[in-house]
């Protein structure tokens, strides 16, 4: 099949659903009004709650979930073939992701801002509060310790990345000052994503690298994105969450678009296989397709982290409800492109040439000289490595040399996956805060100062980073993260499910995906105790088993409070 057909199909898919069927959901399901005021104005404290008009809330939430996601998943997902990746990416997307994340961002702001799992309490019962934002915490503790070991690798694997990456913040900071002093924030927000492209063209000329080893690296780069982010998650969203997730919205955006300019003009045929016949074969090391390819793919799909972010930062700076559609269905959405490029990427752009010790791959022999086997296409850098070399090769069929592509790509990469670490420790320091808030609702001493509660975190997660030698203690939990985040995603719907029944609204709509993302991952998580238990990893096992039986209570009381509301 050619690429420019399942980029065009695509996109017409996309438009139809968002035009119909997210409408419908806001509509015709959550019936959505222009007479509910949002927290951001109820509750404005020029912190946490801004009032922020409508395109940069959606650029601050698209960036915030289109971490590495959507890059590593798809990327790592092909390898059973491309059509069943597309298909779950697509279909998974619009039909439970973005109703997901819509769903959560309305209910959420119906309720005063409240995170989902503080909802829990309210919605479901007082019992089931502290289970969820258990889970939560859980979440966001390894996606804040991994992540920084993430970037900070990336920093040592793509010197070149770092002078761009660092300095998106004092042009992010001047940014936000512009806009609050009234200046076109369009305009200025294009001046600030060319400088960030000079930044691109200096780093590539201005590699910087530690005078350190490769562990070491790592671990003083870990402690300068910890202190980073201790910063950025306390100071008022406005002065530099929300620029610099605007520009960097616009950054990803213009990546999407050179994507697409490149498969417009190279038209290369999906040289990946539609179903990759070799890892079903007896003896293949890679694993069976369900349920683990609906747990490798989230984030392009649906993604448990989406009710956090929109649940904790997002629903916090909506102006109107009726904001909530193109930020919350529209974001996932075009996430949702986003898994369906780095598809074309890796499935049709890495057979334009992959060059391995100077022997030059091309076709199907690319794809299946990178994804020989499960281990060879597994770990970071072959996860982004096809996707980088596929994205540059379709770069090059518009003039912009190999290298540059290749440069362009990983700050591109680097950048999200920052974006999503700082924003993930704001969202793990307000949901700690309302761990702590009492029935009065002040929260309790000493977590009632933003700035505690943050460090508390901050420190928490570099002591698991630091737990192993060069960053990797993280790592330990990392197994868990798959089927933990998807988890998070089917209790969500769950609490979103009990609500819409209490205020007899239609229920099937977030109740089905609810019963299928929990049933795989569920499934998942079953075979992955399974594993710890045979390995010996019995911290790991222990977890499982606790999440699992957590799991179990809140959807039992989720189905009791169903019924009971209901009818």
């Amino acid at each position: 099949m050619n690429s420019l057909i399942l980029v065009i199909l695509s996109i017409a898919g996309y438009l139809l659903a968002y035009r119909y069927y997210g409408r419908f959901i806001g509509r015709k399901i959550l019936k959505i009004s222009g007479l509910q005021k949002m927290p951001a104005h109820e509750l404005e404290d020029g912190v946490d709650y801004v009032p922020t008009k409508p395109h940069i809330v959606f650029g601050h939430h698209f960036t915030t979930i289109a971490g590495l996601g959507p890059i590593v998943g798809p990327a790592i997902g092909i390898i059973w073939g491309w059509l069943p990746a597309f298909l779950w990416v697509f279909m998974g997307s619009i039909f439970m992701g973005a109703v997901h994340d819509f769903t959560t961002l309305v209910v959420s702001a119906r309720n005063r801002g409240r995170s989902i799992g503080q909802m829990t309490g309210d919605i479901i019962g007082p019992s089931t509060r502290y289970a969820l934002q258990f889970i939560m915490q859980l979440l966001l503790f390894i996606v804040l310790a991994v992540f920084a070991m993430i970037v900070s690798s990336l920093f040592v694997m793509y010197p070149e990345s770092v002078i761009p990456v660092w300095f998106q913040i004092p042009v992010a900071v001047w940014l936000g000052w512009q806009i609050r002093k009234g200046k076109n924030d369009l305009l200025y927000s294009v001046i600030a994503l060319l400088l960030l492209y000079a930044f691109v063209l200096l780093g590539i000329l201005v590699p910087v690298s530690l005078p350190w080893d490769r562990q070491t690296s790592v671990v003083v780069w870990c402690v300068l994105l910890f202190i980073y982010v201790f910063i950025a998650s306390t100071l008022p969203v406005q002065k530099l969450l929300q620029p610099r997730d605007y520009i960097n919205s616009h950054q990803l955006m213009a990546a999407m678009l050179f994507l697409i300019l490149g498969v417009v003009i190279a038209r290369p045929e999906m040289s990946a296989p539609a179903i990759n016949h070799a890892a079903y074969q007896p003896g293949s090391d890679v694993p069976d397709l369900a349920p683990l390819l609906f747990i490798v793919i989230a984030c392009g799909a649906i993604s448990g982290f989406h009710s956090l972010a929109s649940s904790g930062t997002t629903v916090k700076q909506l102006d109107r409800e009726a904001d909530a559609l193109p930020v919350g269905y529209g974001s996932m959405i075009l996430e949702s492109f986003l898994a369906v490029l780095v598809l074309v990427a890796v499935g049709a752009g890495l057979g334009m040439g992959l060059n391995d010790g100077g022997e030059l791959f091309t076709g199907l022999a690319a794809f299946e000289h990178h994804y020989a086997s499960w281990s060879s296409a597994n770990g970071l850098a072959a996860k982004l490595d096809a996707f980088i070399v596929g994205a540059a090769n379709l770069f090059s069929s518009f003039g912009l040399p190999v290298k540059y592509g290749a440069a362009f790509v990983v700050v591109f990469i680097v950048s999200f996956a920052n974006t999503t670490l700082d924003s993930a420790t704001r969202i793990q320091r307000i949901s700690l805060q309302e761990i702590f808030t009492g029935k009065d609702g002040k929260v309790r001493r000493p977590f009632h100062n933003r700035y505690v509660a943050t460090l508390v975190i901050v420190l928490a997660a570099a002591a698991m980073t630091f737990y192993k030698p060069g960053g990797q203690g993280a790592m330990v939990l990392w197994p868990l993260f798959g089927s933990l985040n998807q988890l998070m995603a089917a209790l969500a719907l769950g609490v979103v499910t009990v609500y819409m029944a209490s205020r007899k609204l239609p229920v099937l709509y977030t109740l089905l995906p609810m019963a299928a993302v929990l049933i795989l991952t569920l499934w998942a998580m079953g075979e992955n105790l399974a594993g710890f238990i045979r390995s010996g990893e019995l911290l790991l096992a222990f977890i499982s088993a606790l999440i699992l039986i957590l799991t179990g209570w809140l959807t039992g009381t989720s189905i009791s409070a169903l019924f009971r509301k209901r009818f």
